[in-house]
């Protein structure tokens, strides 16, 4: 179950003092996941929406194909969540351990995508304004406390906000994004656009392609290989959205000049 904003506020920022004045900062603590007992990862993340993070990081490596039980564990341990197995294959010797920064990095990634994320289906056609306006609907009340999160929203075709979550990591706001959407039914996205409020880097696009998001929008810049893997999948890869204005790097077709609907404007506020 999701949790309200008013409970998450006090978990995500922390007080902190500069120069003899009160600030506020992004929380970042380690979060480890395992997997019926066994621990599979460990990653630094801002507190909130631990279930949804593990399901979406589960999801987006192919561990799992839907929901699972997720939650605390029998001894109620700190920054740990459970969620209960078997995976859909075995991870063997790997272990992952993911900063707040970290990238996908090594040779034989883009194969990987290619098994677990089909080429895009034909999706939504979305005008080029309301894409550029996108990341204005990202609601982000701790990124203006601190100045220091990420944030990711699932929005649809007509532009109206349904998940926005923030983390200190910009991977741990999609996965959590993904894992709520996995929880609530939604996954595979066909019809629906995933918004980043920084720049896009391969390992957004990989987990927007394995969950199947057609359109993938940013406010920051693509990087080269984040642009060959949305053209080798199919998806709409457009960034810089900001001032009006919008560069689309592949899968143009489906995006039109026309202008978005007036009852975009007055869309209801996304889950909390």
């Amino acid at each position: 179950m999701s949790e309200p904003s008013d409970t998450l506020a006090g978990r995500m920022t922390a007080a902190v003092l500069h120069d003899g004045e009160r600030d506020e900062v992004a929380v970042e603590e380690p979060l480890e996941i395992r997997v019926d007992g066994a621990a599979l990862t460990v990653t630094m993340r801002t507190p909130g929406h631990d279930e949804e993070l593990a399901l979406g990081f589960l999801f987006g490596e192919g561990l799992i194909v839907g929901p699972r039980p997720a939650g605390l564990t029998d001894d109620l341990a700190a920054n740990v969540v459970e969620v209960r197995g078997p995976l859909l294959r075995d991870p063997g010797a790997r272990r992952f351990y993911t900063t707040s920064s970290c990238g996908v990095c090594g040779r034989g990634s883009l194969e990987e995508v290619a098994v677990h994320a089909p080429v895009l289906p034909a999706g939504p056609r979305v005008a080029r304004d309301l894409l550029a306006a996108l990341p204005d609907r990202l609601r982000q009340p701790a990124f203006a406390r601190t100045g220091g999160m990420h944030a990711t929203g699932l929005f649809t075709a007509a532009g109206e906000p349904l998940i926005v979550r923030e983390d200190v990591g910009r991977h741990n706001a999609m996965d959590k994004v993904v894992g709520r959407a996995l929880l609530d039914g939604h996954v595979p996205l066909h019809e629906r656009i995933l918004c980043v409020s920084g720049r896009l880097s391969f390992e957004l696009v990989q987990k927007a392609a394995v969950a199947g998001a057609p359109v993938l929008v940013g406010v920051g810049a693509p990087t080269s290989l984040a642009v060959a893997l949305a053209a080798d999948r199919g998806m709409t890869l457009a960034g810089f959205a900001r001032g009006g204005r919008v560069n689309v790097y592949s899968a143009p077709e489906r995006v039109t000049e026309g202008t978005r609907p007036a009852e975009w404007r007055v869309s209801p506020a996304p889950r909390e």
